[in-house]
């Protein structure tokens, strides 16, 4: 497949988003009714709702672009996605302990990877009514309005991430962090981030391609980045599909973060 325009991937985003909301509205049918729930290797829990919206997210797209790869958590791997161009990314439920807790804070995750990189994405977190979308040109949009990270500075960070990892900052990076509490799922903090409720998330290893792909180019297109402790942005639809730590900031924040994290990794 040969590289396409701006406007393919439009076509492309019409479809996430439209497949993203049926998808939604088919957990919103299993949610706070106690679903059953099935526990994976690695102790992470799947529901229905997982599995219902996953085979909805499947026939829709796949039926639509046959010649794309398929990449979702709740789908066995399949190599076939490595000899192809463009892939869909998935994730029918990400913050499925969130829902079976019946919290709001879980999204619909979906993005076209095309050569590596997120060219289409779509967050639809249906308890909330709020929908994420990006494309590789223009703002990031929620709900139909463009986005932008926080443009407050480095004295004060509004920082998601777990109590052990805050606990273990260099005291230059500590001192200045105001820690936000926990936030199930990964793909909504990132978004999160991008549309300024908080200035950044250190994100632990084992994160996944289907938790991060459609939050990442929405951040982007929202003035920040997700990248490794090196800086080095992701790649995705790899033989590999977790990543090891993670750091994500609007673009003026982010060396502010990075710095400390690698000069305490040399010490």
């Amino acid at each position: 497949m040969t590289d396409m325009n701006v406007a393919d991937w439009h076509s492309d985003l019409e479809l996430i988003v439209d497949a993203a909301r049926q998808a939604g509205k088919v957990a919103l049918g299993y949610f706070r009714k106690d679903p059953e729930v099935w526990w994976k290797s690695g102790h992470s829990p799947v529901s229905a709702a997982d599995y219902a919206a996953n085979e909805l997210l499947e026939r829709l797209l796949r039926t639509a672009r046959p010649d794309y790869g398929w990449l979702s958590e709740e789908t066995d791997d399949d190599s076939d996605r490595l000899t192809r161009d463009t892939v869909f990314v998935v994730d029918p439920i990400d913050g499925t302990r969130a829902f079976i807790a019946g919290k709001d804070t879980w999204c619909v995750s979906v993005a076209v990877v095309h050569h590596g990189k997120p060219v289409a994405a779509a967050l639809v977190a249906p308890a909330y009514d709020e929908e994420f979308t990006a494309l590789p040109t223009g703002s990031a949009m929620k709900n139909g309005k463009p986005l932008a990270v926080s443009s407050s500075g480095a004295d004060k960070i509004r920082l998601a991430a777990s109590e052990d990892v805050i606990a273990k900052l260099p005291g230059s990076l500590k001192s200045r962090v105001h820690r936000i509490a926990h936030v199930p799922s990964l793909a909504y903090r990132l978004a999160m981030v991008a549309d300024g409720r908080i200035d950044g998330t250190l994100v632990k290893p084992h994160s996944h391609d289907w938790d991060l792909a459609a939050a990442d180019l929405i951040l982007e297109r929202a003035g920040g980045m997700l990248v490794g402790l090196d800086g080095n942005r992701l790649v995705y639809n790899l033989r590999q599909v977790s990543h090891p730590e993670l750091c994500a900031a609007g673009n003026l924040l982010l060396p502010h973060l990075l710095e400390p994290l690698n000069l305490s990794d040399r010490g």
